[in-house]
């Protein structure tokens, strides 16, 4: 037993001693060559979407909130008293002018009219035969058969019974008026609405609350406001001529009727600080409805060969408002702009950019200054220029910055 022990401690040590003797070298040698250098990997491209710099013409519209009014507006009511034999229409149905409404019991004033004319034909044969007695006075006067002082009484009895039969004349003249106001007619094209009396009713020449109220549909008002502010650039479009204004549906969604500004009122009311404005529109599908609700969409001016640019492409930092350029390298930098009016899609750019840069217009929030990009080119509709959304006559470069306001920073990404 002792001398495998022996044996076998003489084979470990040296099998250590040789792989220590390994170890050492290896060591040696990595102390010796230096490890080899990792090249940095180039900065990937961003991906973009980019658009070219245009000008073109730019439309600017005020928008604002309105409410449709009848361009006509009646409320039918009786002139004289009576009962109502007929009711000649139905709740909501359209009328013409001179169409029949209602009917009023005649009898009464048919009455008092013929009592009228049979009291002028009674004058006017009491006057007839002053005028034969006028005559045989006038002749036995020339034959000195009789006073002269007759002929006098007799004249003035003739002109007493003429200015009779004016007033006996008159009386018929009147109860015709009041026998016509027997039978009621619409006073306009339009339609009516509830009616307040249904046959059988009496009604009088005091009553309030009148018969039937009717409005005219075609053509239709709109009655909206504009800033006091933008009462100048009002009052040109409108003496350069035809100022256009489109009626919306009260979410925006729908474009209801076009028509034209008609009016703007003589004075801005201090209260809001507003100027009041009426629109007409032909309104032949009855799209817009007497107290209905509505956006208004002015058109005031028209901006000549200016640069568009869209409005997602514009960005807000710590020095205003900017936009990332395309260089012929693929590299983007910070363009610093102005800009002018803003439109739904689009913003007029007043300083900062030309036609033909190539602007980013989606995926700036992965973009620093030099950064190197890859750019895929938006259609171009999608940049075509839109109406101005300053709602009430906002400046659209207030609104653009009150949108961009809610971007990050560049330098902060």
């Amino acid at each position: 037993m002792t001398q495998r022990r022996r044996s076998a401690r003489w084979i470990v040590v040296p099998v250590l001693l040789m792989l220590a003797g390994g170890a050492t070298a290896l060591y040696a040698q990595s102390e010796k060559e230096p490890p080899a250098q990792v090249q940095p990997k180039p900065p990937a491209a961003v991906p973009v979407t980019a658009a070219t710099v245009r000008t073109s013409d730019f439309p600017v519209y005020l928008d604002g909130l309105g409410t449709v009014q009848p361009y006509d507006t009646v409320t039918v009511r009786s002139r004289v008293d009576g009962q109502v034999t007929k009711v000649a229409f139905k709740q909501g149905q359209m009328v013409k002018a001179g169409d029949l409404l209602v009917q009023i019991d005649p009898r009464p004033y048919q009455a008092a009219l013929d009592q009228a004319q049979a009291k002028k034909a009674q004058d006017e044969a009491t006057l007839r035969n002053a005028q034969l007695d006028l005559q045989r006075a006038v002749v036995l006067a020339r034959q000195q058969a009789g006073p002269t002082q007759q002929v006098d009484t007799q004249k003035a009895l003739v002109d007493q019974l003429t200015a009779q039969i004016k007033g006996d004349q008159a009386a018929i003249d009147n109860a015709q008026t009041q026998l016509g106001y027997t039978t009621i007619r619409s006073p306009l094209s339009g339609k009516v609405g509830f009616r307040q009396v249904d046959p059988g009713n009496i009604v009088h020449a005091t009553d309030s609350a009148g018969i039937v109220p009717i409005v005219k549909l075609q053509p239709i008002s709109v009655v909206f406001t504009a800033p006091e502010e933008d009462v100048q650039r009002i009052n040109n479009a409108l003496a350069a001529g035809t100022v256009g204004v489109t009626a919306y549906s009260s979410d925006g969604t729908r474009a209801l009727a076009q028509g034209h500004l008609a009016i703007v009122n003589n004075q801005v009311d201090q209260a809001t600080g507003t100027i009041q404005m009426k629109a007409t529109f032909a309104n032949e599908t009855d799209a817009l409805w007497p107290g209905l609700s509505v956006l208004t969409r002015l058109h005031v001016e028209t901006l000549k060969n200016v640069v568009v640019v869209p409005n997602q492409a514009i960005q807000h930092g710590p020095d205003g408002l900017f936009v990332f350029t395309i260089g012929g390298n693929n590299k983007v930098s910070m363009r610093p702009i102005k800009t002018g009016e803003e439109g739904d899609t689009s913003t007029q750019i007043a300083s900062g950019l030309a036609a033909g840069d190539r602007i980013v217009v989606a995926g700036q929030y992965r973009l620093t200054p030099g950064a190197l990009v890859t750019a895929k080119e938006q259609a171009p509709s999608a940049t075509s220029a839109a109406p101005s959304t300053a709602q009430n006559g906002t400046s659209g470069k207030d609104t653009v910055e009150r949108q961009a306001s809610d971007a990050q920073p560049s330098q902060e990404q």
